[in-house]
């Protein structure tokens, strides 16, 4: 979806994640640990950047508990579309995954979603949010 005129000042690319998910967090850290050029910015959906942007994208209260968001080319999106795309910034290996997006949203989603559902589950939960290291607290908006 298109990026509205009140989030045209947010850092560009940056994702949106849930900062007390095991999964979630150590996406975060895989990117920050293959990302060379360093574009990628983070924020979670707990903090109050996270609640303003799902707010002005008109995302229902509750949406970015579940799925992560990537802000990127004025456009925003959701999902497996966001895991994938974030995907272009990083070096070496993680980058052949990136063919995946040919396979139509329709059919990815409901895969993301089976995960979102059961990630705390399967790969548990923090007690607080995640907390970058101070080498990579630079990299994170609205802590």
């Amino acid at each position: 979806m298109k990026l509205p005129p009140q989030l045209a000042g947010l850092p560009q690319p940056i994702y949106f994640f849930d900062g007390y998910c095991v999964l979630c967090s150590g996406f975060v850290n895989f990117c920050l640990k293959h990302d060379g050029d360093g574009l990628l910015r983070f924020a979670s959906t707990q903090s109050v950047l996270g609640q303003h942007v799902a707010q002005t994208l008109g995302l229902p209260f509750g949406t970015l508990d579940r799925t992560i968001l990537l802000i990127e080319d004025d456009q925003a999106f959701l999902q497996s579309t966001a895991a994938l795309r974030s995907l272009r910034h990083l070096r070496g290996w993680p980058r052949w995954l990136q063919p995946l997006s040919a396979i139509p949203a329709f059919v990815r989603d409901p895969v993301y979603d089976l995960v979102a559902r059961n990630r705390y589950r399967w790969f548990g939960h923090r007690p607080s949010c995640h907390l970058p290291t101070p080498q990579t607290r630079d990299r994170f908006i609205d802590l």
